[in-house]
């Protein structure tokens, strides 16, 4: 009894479009399908507000001045 053959999948496929209609199973892959590119958006806007940005050099006086900005903690 190993896996299914295509035939297997064709029957269970029908089986499912006389149960639920085709109008309602193209709903379901169009609500899926926007919940996969809700996702896809969603992680390419975290990754891009995660990036470190490049801190600005300042020059005062003929001097390249870096540094790192840290959160004020309260003592």
């Amino acid at each position: 009894m190993g896996s299914f053959s295509i035939w297997h999948w064709l029957i269970v496929l029908v089986i499912v479009m006389l149960v639920f209609g085709t109008k309602k199973l193209r709903n379901i892959g169009q609500d899926l399908g926007g919940a996969v590119k809700g996702f896809k958006d969603g992680i390419k806007e975290g990754t891009a507000e995660g990036t470190p940005a490049t801190p600005p050099q300042q020059v005062s006086g003929g001097q390249t001045i870096e540094g790192e900005i840290k959160e004020k903690t309260k003592s």
